[in-house]
């Protein structure tokens, strides 16, 4: 199987072009690849494939073999594979995902991509269609319990589900202990993504990110995403945010007129290679 290495902002996966291949048991494939010991190394697995609603569709799998349903950092890698390995002319795409058909605008230069804006769509704050066990119909500054200690939480959906928790100090959190127990949590009942926050001023927050079915990732697009619409509604924030992760950063706008949220960022070739499975 041929493959492209890639990465937005540091979330990286292994990529397939399945316009040309084929690819069995994508779930199996992607715990093989993501191997950071046995494997290529990378926090999952993304099938590039043709598409009858879009001009491509994005198939992602987590680096546990689980199926996701977006990721901002993987879809800005399919826009820049598609336009620099010559798929496509077009500078602005459509990529069917799990959670919808995205639109993409790409910023060239010397013949290759640079930036990727994706309309990611409108927020989703309704609890029972993040979803969140709550009483609450929007889950904002919630409660809850973790290990027996009272954490706060705002619920977002961005195609993916989201909690976000409001920190002073997230560098010295021990993210590896508290991470799963989120993610793992009874009152998600499809796992979660959780995103800790430090906010720094009116435009500026910085976030690191638990994955469900990844781990700690350097970079999480739909969360950034879900952390700028947080931050808005909890009046932290302004309209638009630059959201400093590990791995760089991302400029998230939310359009509150047409309820559209926007994120524009990098996105970067590795290595290509080929691999038995």
């Amino acid at each position: 199987m041929r493959f492209t290495k890639m990465h937005g902002i540091g979330n990286d996966y292994v990529y397939v072009n399945c316009l040309e291949e084929k690819v069995e048991d994508p779930g199996r494939v992607a715990k093989l690849v993501s191997d950071r010991h046995f494997g290529i190394g990378s926090d999952g697995l993304i099938l590039i494939k043709p598409s009858k609603n879009a001009d491509f569709e994005m198939d992602m799998y987590n680096a546990d073999g689980s199926r996701g349903a977006m990721c901002g950092n993987g879809i800005r890698c399919v826009a820049k594979y598609v336009y620099d390995y010559g798929l496509t002319q077009k500078t602005n795409i459509s990529i069917d995902t799990k959670s919808g058909v995205k639109y993409l605008e790409l910023t060239i230069d010397n013949g290759k991509v640079s930036l990727v804006k994706v309309n990611m769509g409108k927020p989703i704050l309704k609890a029972s269609q993040i979803p969140i066990h709550s009483d609450r119909e929007q889950v904002i500054r919630q409660p809850i319990d973790v290990e027996g200690r009272e954490y706060y939480i705002t619920g977002v959906s961005m195609g993916n589900p989201h909690a976000v928790v409001y920190m002073d100090d997230i560098k010295n959190l021990e993210i590896e202990r508290i991470g799963p127990a989120f993610e793992h949590h009874p009152a998600f009942p499809d796992r979660i993504n959780t995103e800790f926050v430090h906010v720094l001023d009116r435009s500026t927050v910085e976030m690191r990110v638990w994955e469900r079915g990844s781990g700690e990732t350097l970079a999480c697009g739909t969360g950034a995403c879900a952390v700028a619409v947080a931050s808005i509604v909890n009046s932290y924030t302004d309209g638009e945010v630059t959201v400093k992760l590990l791995g760089g950063d991302l400029r998230v706008f939310w359009d509150r007129k047409e309820d559209l949220v926007y994120m524009t960022g990098p996105a970067a070739i590795v290595f290509e290679g080929e691999i038995l499975l």
